[in-house]
């Protein structure tokens, strides 16, 4: 008789999953994926007033989930709390913003951005991977990158440097630690509807750039990053490191 393959786990059940970034956006739709497929989520953010409410909405929803106050960029905070337990899954989506020209860049600026996210997401992925090693055991790290993170964009400079840099760490960490059975990858999600870009959607010139460049013709959603996370945090993807998933609409297509 033919023994037929079967379809990897997409269940996160007896699991525990970190989001950074969790108390809205993209990194709000990250938490409900996980705790969705059965993890139990630490929600960490800046905001303790909107971290609160994700994390109430998901227990009510039936979810396991908790919060965390977590200012990322302070390293001093956040070595202590990757070393206290190892995640099985750890999700990054706290980062940062300043588009301007980039003749007008201040340093301030400038450090500002590559410090959330490059920086912290360096230290971030560095502790969690020290803490998974140390339990013998093999772990997914994600990073929320940017289409940007692979092409070059209006008044982006700083901004592409941080996400190119992002995808080159990956990388190298992906080949440091694929014997230890700890996966790093990223995803990179085109304009996404969110609080944080609805001013880019409000300006006509802005509005009208993006849409030129989504071959499929819409703007992206939160959703629309959700099951790349869950994929990725699954051992659907155990196959799966080093990389980046493009949820881009074609943008990088040309």
């Amino acid at each position: 008789m033919t023994q037929l393959p079967r379809t990897p786990s997409f269940s996160l059940a007896g699991k525990t999953a970190l989001v950074t970034g969790a108390s809205s956006g993209i990194g709000q739709g990250c938490a409900v994926a996980l705790a969705e497929a059965g993890a139990h989520v630490v929600c960490a953010a800046r905001g303790v007033d909107k971290l609160n409410d994700t994390v109430t909405a998901l227990t009510e929803a039936g979810h396991s989930a908790e919060a965390l106050s977590l200012d990322q960029n302070d390293l001093e905070a956040l070595a202590p709390v990757m070393a206290e337990r190892a995640f099985d899954v750890v999700v990054n989506s706290a980062g940062l913003a300043r588009h301007g020209p980039a003749m007008e860049t201040t340093p301030e600026d400038y450090d500002a951005v590559m410090g959330l996210n490059l920086r912290s997401a360096y230290f971030l992925s560095a502790y969690a991977a020290k803490a998974m090693v140390a339990a013998g055991k093999p772990g997914s790290i994600i990073h929320i990158s940017s289409q940007m993170g692979h092409v070059g964009g209006i008044d982006r400079a700083v901004y592409c440097a941080s996400k190119h840099g992002l995808e080159g760490m990956v990388k190298a960490m992906a080949i440091e630690w694929g014997q230890s059975r700890i996966r790093i990858n990223t995803v990179c999600p085109t304009f996404i509807r969110t609080p944080l870009t609805q001013s880019t959607f409000e300006n006509p010139e802005r509005a009208a750039w993006i849409k030129e460049k989504i071959k499929l013709g819409r703007i992206g959603e939160v959703e629309d990053i959700m099951g790349a996370v869950l994929y990725l945090a699954t051992d659907a993807s155990a196959l799966v490191t080093g990389t980046s998933m493009l949820i881009d609409g074609g943008w990088t297509a040309d």
